[in-house]
């Protein structure tokens, strides 16, 4: 079973899909198994990676995209000046997936904080780590009061 960590990067790579493809959830999450063990297969086993299911992974991608309007709703309210539509879409998925983890999955919030951290210094990069963190922040003030 893959780490935490590797579940919410495959998460976050799978939202992305979905946000700039418009994919059903179903077919973003096989695309993305299919691509994973093909790749692993071809490059790491050398020859048939088995599949290893990653249902933490699947379940952050179903409730993330089940709790859109909540998730998206409560980063509106704690991104002044910028538009959710507008936000770059790695950044927009990152903070999806943060705040769908800091309120339904009841995952300690500076756990949540860091792991988007950590995604966005390999995904986004580090000009987006600022508005990142801050968004998520205020979120966490907001779920605590």
């Amino acid at each position: 079973m893959p780490s935490r960590h590797r579940s919410r990067q495959r998460a976050l790579q799978i939202l992305y899909q979905l946000d700039v493809r418009k994919l059903p959830v179903r077919d973003a999450v096989d695309n993305y198994y299919d691509t994973l063990y093909s790749w692993e297969s071809e490059h790491e086993s050398g020859g048939d990676a088995p599949r290893e299911e990653d249902p933490f992974m699947e379940e952050l991608v179903r409730g993330t995209v089940g709790h859109a309007a909540q998730v998206d709703e409560q980063i509106s309210s704690h991104s002044a000046n910028w538009r959710l539509e507008r936000m770059p879409a790695v950044d927009r998925n990152i903070l999806r997936l943060a705040v769908y983890e800091m309120m339904e999955r009841r995952t300690p919030p500076a756990v949540v904080i860091d792991e988007a951290l950590e995604l966005a210094r390999r995904f986004a990069g580090e000009e987006s780590i600022p508005f990142i963190n801050g968004v998520l922040d205020s979120v966490r003030r907001k779920l605590a009061s």
